[in-house]
């Protein structure tokens, strides 16, 4: 049996549709336009997503489409890891409600974590601020 880990829930709420929100968000050819931690040029390799990070080309799985808000993907820094990130888009009243689920990984301190929980909310509030000025 595995011990749980640490883990935050980092939210947004963004004035437009959960559909639409969960519509651009679930394209992966959107991504480079505003989630900066998953690297850039995010391009189909045969079968897989992947986009060039700092490190090298990162591995990136995404769940089905669905009509129930779930955008949860797994990312592949190498062959030997792989990091689950869950997360939703609800609605709230009408606007959406993004919900991302940050997991501390092994060997992060306490400060790396609160950088990369930092890191999350930027790359929302570029979805946010993307998606609200392209609706104005």
């Amino acid at each position: 049996m595995s011990t749980a880990t640490l883990s935050c829930i980092i939210s947004i709420v963004i004035q437009r549709p959960w559909q639409e929100v969960y519509r651009f968000a679930s394209q992966p050819e959107n991504l480079s336009a505003w989630a900066t931690g998953l690297g850039r040029g995010i391009r189909r390799v045969e079968d897989d997503w992947v986009a060039d990070g700092p490190e090298g080309p990162i591995r990136i799985c995404f769940c089905e489409a669905n009509d129930h808000g779930v955008l949860d993907h797994w990312v592949y820094p190498d062959d030997d890891n792989e990091i689950y990130i869950p997360m939703r888009v609800i609605a709230n009243g009408n606007a959406a409600e993004l919900m991302f689920t940050l997991f501390r990984q092994p060997g992060i301190s306490d400060e790396q974590f609160a950088e990369d929980e930092a890191w999350v909310l930027r790359d929302l509030a570029n979805l946010k601020s993307l998606l609200e000025a392209h609706a104005a």
